[in-house]
């Protein structure tokens, strides 16, 4: 492989889509060819997978056929899309991958971590990205934001806690895997956040 896989995640309301964005217009301006991408999503099947996953109540699934679910389009997206992007040299910039995984379904709902990782090595081929941002803010400004947008999914409709350990979860990826997780504050304005980011993407580029 010789493109470069990054991944944005967090909770309901960082920012993720904004700041996707704004990074592949900075990469592109490089010279690079790059593929915005999303998840769950980012290929025909995947997509139709994505409308049984966020669409519903809440408690329309168990943790385990959510966790099936999510890895069976994430196995179609894989195959289909960035994998053969990076083989040709592209960078992929995705919305959510495995650390949405290990914090929603993990953290949130209780499917032991090793489940979580073998799912996704069978899944992924162990696919891992290069370097995953996390855009850290508090919990209730993210769901303000949230509803601010409008309908709300069957993740953001969660309560009991689900979102406060969601938030915990992915501030610890950061602990467990510095090499690869780098938090970046979300509650600062969208350039400020683009600036942040962009410090730690660039030295991708050398």
């Amino acid at each position: 492989m010789t493109g470069r896989f990054i991944t944005l995640e967090g909770g309901e309301g960082a920012g993720k889509s904004t700041q996707a964005a704004l990074l592949v217009t900075a990469l592109r301006a490089e010279g690079l060819e790059v593929v915005a991408t999303r998840e769950p999503g980012g290929t025909p099947g995947a997509e139709a997978i994505r409308a049984l996953i966020v669409e519903g109540d809440p408690d329309r699934w168990s943790a385990l056929t959510e966790l099936l679910l999510v890895n069976a389009a994430r196995a179609d997206h894989v195959a289909r899309l960035i994998r053969p992007a990076l083989e040709r040299g592209a960078w992929v910039v995705c919305d959510r991958y495995v650390d949405s995984t290990l914090a929603y379904q993990g953290a949130g709902k209780g499917v032991p971590r090793e489940a979580l990782i073998d799912q996704h090595r069978l899944a992924t081929g162990n696919l891992w990205p290069d370097l995953t941002l996390v855009l850290d803010l508090p919990v209730d400004l993210g769901e303000t934001r949230a509803i601010g947008r409008g309908r709300l999914d069957r993740f953001e409709l969660t309560g009991g806690g689900f979102h406060d350990r969601v938030a915990k979860a992915f501030r610890a990826s950061v602990v467990d895997d510095p090499a690869r997780v780098r938090l970046i504050d979300a509650t600062r304005d969208p350039a400020s956040v683009a600036a942040a980011i962009w410090a730690e993407v660039e030295p991708l580029l050398a």
